[in-house]
């Protein structure tokens, strides 16, 4: 096994887990199975309790473990399935090892951070790194390790320690050190900085790990006396400093390192006999990175949401609405809006926001209303949906999003005066479910990988999945649809399409005389690949472009010149790209 540990310095959120996915991506394409572990030096058990504000969305993997969201660049980049240890936090490793000492595991001896909890981290990374993520079922045959927050912060010390141990326990020729520092680079001088590096570095040396990659993160490419600069203050050499500047796509940032010699490093470095042959998984993100770049027609999806100030919180659902306006040869545009902003108490306080907000709505191609907890702005969210549904405006609601879609049914059609979802009053839409703890916050949702049946076979969900009899995608909610409350509405022409495998919950709904009207319980955003868009949310980019009738008549595939193509115009010889056929998700 060959581990390499990302580490970061100067400050968080330069990009550590692009670059790691990154270099797994190039690792594979070299025909090596890879893995990889985010570690988050905080204490707490998982992400599930964090504000979106806090660090971004929280990340669903199948077991239903709730993560980094670096997890989800993870599997994006390396089409791999992650698991919940896959994501080691300082709140797991102090819960194992306390549990150990209750047990007397110990026998009597004195606790400590070394060697019990640096020992602890080994064990949990040695033993995770074995444990296969591809379909094929294979052991990885690399691991790549990205390490939260930034060397000298006091909660990552342990951990540090712990790779310090780990390098010499592994032997050299099986780990190495990528370290990600920023060159800044002030518009007063426009000379880019090294001296942040260096001392980065330097902190990173006297506890006890030498980076054996510097990845520098800069607005533009590195001049070359700064790269020399550089090698000669880092004890490196120049090829060892790697220039990550920033690119007009993220999918650009294998090719970057590709390009700078970073595979032919590794492989000497941790003597990893790598054929030299076409890369033709480098070759399909060559192709969709220039694709994306040549992009001329603009699709826009309105983006009604309660946390719309940090896009971050939206990573995934960003990534999807991309992935699906690239498949469609669509440059995406995004709107966000505050759902607050849309209700008509706005008009009073803020009338300005409540202006522009509904001018963001009415312009937009589509309206996707995402997941999200609490009550405040649900009621700008069902004036958004009650607006696409009369204007026969493209509409995909997920989890929240589809819960209040049944709620403005109920409200407009139905004739139920609903205040909110969590009002207590005789027709309630939406409920508690069942095996939801009230009296406890973290990992007490539906989570993970579920089944949905379709019930019926002229849903266009349905045949966006590929004709599918059912699909198995990530849940996470507390609450869902009243079923007795089924009937009501499928004999306005509102249909649950789609339910679990006990015929329980309501999982997909459709309504019909609707270009594109599309609510789902659970998250398909989370299993959305760069080539493999999420069906719901294709359709909405399709619908929103006018081509969703043409490309269901089609049997869902879509035209050549709607296809990834190299420069010269001319189709993929790839089938998997020339021609867009999405499968089942139940078959990947």
């Amino acid at each position: 096994m060959k581990y390499i540990l990302v580490t970061g310095g100067v400050i968080s959120g330069i990009g550590k887990g692009i670059i790691a996915s990154s270099v797994g991506t190039i690792l594979k394409s070299c025909g090596l199975h890879v893995t990889a572990i985010k570690i988050d030096p905080y204490i707490n058990i998982d992400a599930g309790t964090f504000s979106p504000y806090e660090h971004g969305e929280v990340f669903v993997l199948d077991d239903g473990g709730e993560v980094d969201l670096d997890l989800g660049n993870y599997e994006r980049f390396l089409d791999i399935r992650l698991t919940r240890d896959n994501n080691l936090t300082t709140g797991k490793i102090y819960q194992s090892v306390i549990n150990k000492e209750r047990r007397g595991d110990y026998l009597g001896k004195t606790v400590q951070v070394v060697p019990h909890i640096t020992d602890a981290i080994q064990e949990w990374v040695v033993k995770q790194a074995k444990v296969p993520v591809d379909v094929d079922d294979v052991e990885p045959q690399v691991c790549v390790i990205e390490l939260g927050g930034t060397v000298g912060d006091i909660e990552s010390m342990p951990f540090i320690e712990a790779f310090r141990q780990f390098q010499f326990k592994v032997k050299r020729e099986n780990f190495c050190n990528i370290h990600v520092s920023l060159i800044p680079q002030p518009s007063a001088t426009g000379e880019q900085k090294t001296k942040p590096t260096q001392n980065s570095v330097r902190e990173l040396r006297g506890l006890g790990l030498s980076p054996d990659l510097i990845m520098c993160r800069c607005s533009a490419a590195l001049e070359n006396s700064v790269k020399e600069k550089i090698s000669m203050f880092c004890h490196v050499e120049p090829e060892q400093v790697i220039c990550v500047h920033d690119v007009s796509s993220i999918y650009r940032v294998p090719l970057l390192l590709e390009n700078q010699g970073v595979v032919g490093y590794l492989s000497r470095r941790l003597n990893m006999p790598i054929e030299a042959r076409p890369r033709k998984m480098l070759t399909k993100w060559k192709e969709m990175s220039d694709r994306s770049d040549r992009l001329l027609e603009h699709c826009s999806i309105a983006l009604v949401g309660k946390y719309t100030k940090f896009s971050d919180s939206y990573a995934s659902v960003i990534k999807a609405l991309e992935h699906s306006a690239l498949a469609i040869s669509h440059k995406l545009e995004v709107k966000y809006i505050d759902s607050a902003y849309l209700e008509p108490s706005t008009l009073q306080e803020e009338p300005v926001k409540y202006h522009e907000a509904w001018q963001k709505l009415c312009s937009a191609d589509g309206i996707l209303v995402p997941g999200g907890f609490g009550v405040r702005g649900t009621e700008g969210k069902i004036h958004a949906i009650n607006w696409a549904r009369n204007q026969k405006k493209p509409f995909l609601g997920v989890c929240l999003g589809m819960q209040l879609a049944v709620c403005e049914f109920a409200r407009n059609m139905l004739g139920w005066k609903v205040l909110c979802i969590f009002c207590r009053v005789e027709h309630l839409q939406v409920i508690d479910m069942p095996e939801h703890n009230p009296g406890q916050m973290g990992g007490t949702m539906r989570l993970g990988k579920r089944r949905t049946i379709f019930k019926t076979n002229n849903s266009v969900l349905r045949k966006l999945y590929g004709d599918a009899e059912y699909v198995d995608e990530r849940h996470r909610h507390r609450f869902e649809v009243n079923p007795e409350l089924k009937s009501h509405f499928e004999e306005m022409g509102f249909r649950f399409v789609g339910q679990d495998v006990e015929g329980e919950r309501m999982e997909v709904i459709e309504l019909d005389d609707h270009p594109y009207f599309v609510g789902v319980q659970y998250h398909p955003e989370f299993t959305s690949r760069p080539i493999k868009p999420s069906p719901p949310y294709l359709g909405l980019l399709l619908a929103a472009a006018g081509k969703l009738q043409s490309y269901l008549q089609k049997g869902c595939r879509l035209s050549p010149r709607d296809t990834y193509s190299d420069r010269s115009g001319s189709s993929s010889p790839d089938s998997e790209i020339s021609e867009l056929k999405l499968p089942s998700i139940t078959n990947e």
